[in-house]
């Protein structure tokens, strides 16, 4: 099976920044995409960025031109950089990664959310 874990989140004021990470492990053959989503009580899971293996992107409106999205495939790890954060990005926030396992089967793992929150 392929864990995901993720760390960084926490509290900041508004205008301050985070960076989340998520670390793959387990049989991994191959990594495909890689992405962030977050979501609110209640709410569905909406995508926040995602990145491809060969490094292409691409973002929600609500944060293009304040977060960034970027990888390291030999370590498995995904990486977002939160800058300008607003109260309104105050969600618990998940990584998503498919790919292949040393077994030839697919996976589409997600890790356990870590809480952003935003004080105005």
């Amino acid at each position: 099976q392929v864990r995901l874990v993720e760390s960084g989140g926490g509290l900041v004021q508004a205008g301050g920044s985070l960076r989340l990470s998520c670390a793959a492990s387990g049989s991994i053959y191959s990594m495909n995409d890689m992405a962030w989503y977050r979501q609110a009580p209640g709410d569905q899971r909406e995508l926040v960025a995602r990145i491809t293996h060969g490094g292409s992107t691409d973002y929600a409106d609500s944060v293009k031109g304040r977060f960034t999205i970027s990888r390291d495939n030999a370590k498995n790890t995904v990486y977002l950089q939160m800058n300008s954060l607003k109260p309104e990005d105050t969600f618990v926030y998940y990584c998503n990664a498919e790919g292949w396992e040393t077994t030839g089967r697919n996976f589409h793992s997600w890790g356990q959310g870590t809480q952003v929150t935003v004080s105005s």
